[in-house]
């Protein structure tokens, strides 16, 4: 998901949707989806080509960040870019969408699989069809025939979520204290490596902290909410949250908040939603883990491109580091890293 204090955010405007309109999935009638053409930008290795975006959840504005740089290196490389998804973060959704994708033969396919394992399948028809395929955010479980693979560095980001939230509480050995996390999937490879990060940080540093219970919300973030309002009903002495992701911090954020509990349960989220970002200054969030999902999609296009013009992608993982946003955050890198749609 390049380091983001080494990134200049991308805030180029979505180009209107236009001719690739034709490639939209009509049998996809429960998905939202959207097509952008470029402007015919002179020179691109990727000139005249259709790159394929399939991704995670189309009200995510993690994923409407990806867009934003998406579409500008698509532009800059004069291709086509489809942009595609469904409402829910599901394999079950995702799988039909991938197929149907696939059938209009793109030339080049960036693949964010809900589900390690129920995407390898759809994965490896594009690379035996000839379709240069990147995976970014999250991957399938063999990445060998992938162009790249790109993320942010979602191990680091659970344990720097340990200690803030150890040291939003007050954390001192002796004591107990409860916690709990939010996650969208028990399978997305980034929300797998955050909860392990958060556990080993948790087990070798805080052993007074015990993690209590786990949920998750298939990136809707009502479902987040009722979970969270489920645990301060169970666990009234609670200390802590792990929001893992954007629309878990969005769910647990409203349920704090509605409960008169700003700045009594310590809350820590992913990702640096513009309406989240607001409230750390609020004292809603300890603190946000910023990625930068704009950088991860202008590379993955790079690369794709970079193949088709028959150049070889030597970089083959890539890990961008996060950043944290807290109440010591200045007012400029505040703006410099909240997410752009």
């Amino acid at each position: 998901m390049f380091g983001l204090s080494n990134m200049k955010r991308s805030t180029a405007g979505l180009v209107a949707v236009a001719g690739a309109t034709s490639l939209l999935l009509a049998a996809c009638s429960s998905s939202d989806t959207t097509a952008s053409e470029s402007s015919n930008a002179a020179g691109g290795a990727c000139q005249g080509k259709t790159i394929a975006f399939v991704m995670g959840a189309v009200a995510d504005p993690f994923f409407n960040a990806m867009k934003v740089g998406a579409q500008e290196e698509a532009t800059a490389q004069g291709a086509t870019l489809v942009w595609q998804g469904d409402k829910e973060y599901s394999a079950a959704t995702q799988i039909p969408v991938l197929d149907q994708v696939l059938a209009t033969n793109p030339s080049g396919l960036v693949l964010i699989p809900t589900d390690p394992v129920a995407l390898q399948a759809g994965f490896e028809k594009a690379v035996a069809a000839g379709i240069p395929s990147a995976l970014v955010d999250t991957k399938v479980n063999d990445i060998s025939k992938a162009v790249t693979f790109i993320t942010g560095d979602n191990t680091d980001g659970g344990t720097k979520a340990a200690d803030a939230i150890a040291t939003a509480i007050g954390y001192e050995d002796g004591k107990t204290y409860k916690v709990v996390v939010g996650l969208t999937s028990k399978t997305a490879t980034t929300n797998v490596a955050r909860l392990e990060g958060f556990q080993k940080a948790i087990a070798a540093n805080y052993p007074g902290i015990t993690i209590e219970d786990i949920a998750y919300s298939e990136s809707n973030s009502a479902k987040a909410n009722t979970n969270v309002n489920n645990w301060l009903t169970k666990y009234p002495d609670l200390s802590g949250i792990f929001a893992i992701d954007g629309t878990n911090a969005t769910g647990a954020a409203a349920a704090l908040q509605a409960k008169g509990l700003t700045g009594k349960v310590a809350l820590v989220g992913y990702d640096a939603y513009p309406d989240n970002v607001k409230l750390i200054t609020d004292g809603v969030f300890t603190a946000l883990i910023a990625q930068d999902p704009a950088a991860e999609a202008k590379q993955a296009i790079q690369s794709i491109c970079t193949t088709i013009g028959g150049g070889t992608v030597t970089t083959k993982e890539v890990v961008i580091p996060n950043v944290v946003l807290d109440k010591n955050t200045s007012a400029a890198d505040l703006t410099k890293y909240t997410y752009v749609a």
